[in-house]
């Protein structure tokens, strides 16, 4: 019973972790990296508050509160 309970504490501790989100650089890093990968040029990232009209949302980050835009040109 003891286990069980920890085990349930532990992934509400890791459930509150993960709710957080990344870091806003970070995922907009591994979204260009992605992108460099598969030869696309020409883009920009730009990370954006939530719901701001700037280009096709490709991440998100931040709990939710900011999105990662992306642009050709």
């Amino acid at each position: 019973m003891k286990k069980l309970i920890l085990a349930v504490g532990m992934m509400a501790l890791a459930g509150g972790a993960m709710a957080a989100g990344k870091p806003c650089e970070e995922l907009k890093a591994e979204i260009a990296a992605k992108l460099d990968a598969k030869g696309v040029s020409g883009y920009k990232l730009e990370i954006v508050k939530k719901g701001d009209p700037a280009g096709k949302v490709v991440g998100s980050c931040e709990a939710g509160s900011k999105e990662i835009v992306y642009r050709r040109g």
